[in-house]
């Protein structure tokens, strides 16, 4: 495998692995904002209703395995 060049300005990638690892904690009232923010929108997605066109294609696939048994 070729090593990938890199583009002026920018710096070479380092092995991050060598690297000390460093914790990062956030101010517990900002990953309470987070986590609602993460959830709503999650549930948001859950309720949402299935578009006709996957219905649809649900259904063909589940008459096809009918067929095929």
């Amino acid at each position: 495998m070729a090593a990938q060049k890199v583009p002026p300005g920018r710096k070479e990638p380092t092995d991050v692995s060598s690297e000390p690892e460093e914790i990062v904690t956030l101010d517990p009232k900002v990953q309470e904002a987070l986590g609602k923010a993460l959830r709503a929108y999650s549930e948001d997605i859950v309720n949402a209703p299935v578009p006709d066109k996957f219905l649809s294609l649900l259904a063909r696939l589940e008459a096809r395995e009918r067929e095929e048994k």
